[in-house]
């Protein structure tokens, strides 16, 4: 009866395993080659790639910053928040 277990036990797994690679086969194999089996042609760079993802974040950054600090300089004129001054407790 062990037996039988493990000889169904294992025969799944095969069969669970082929069809695995069976899958993976065809759906990589679709994104390198044509139907064919030609192999498909390099994919587009973008030039400047790393450069423009950079630019972009350090705009970001400046932007940001010089908007906060408009908008602290805003809030402190109108008294709207003005840090206290308790930090002198020193004395």
């Amino acid at each position: 009866m062990v037996l039988q277990r493990l000889t169904s036990i294992a025969s799944t797994r095969v069969q669970i395993l082929s069809g695995l690679k069976y899958m993976n086969k065809k759906g990589i194999r679709s994104k390198i080659t044509t139907p064919s089996g030609a192999i498909l042609p390099e994919p587009k760079r973008t030039p400047f790639g790393y450069l423009r993802v950079i630019g972009g974040i350090l705009l970001g950054l400046v932007v940001g910053a010089s908007l906060s600090k408009k908008m602290a300089n805003f809030l402190e004129e109108n008294d709207l928040f003005v840090p206290s001054d308790d930090d002198d407790d020193d004395d």
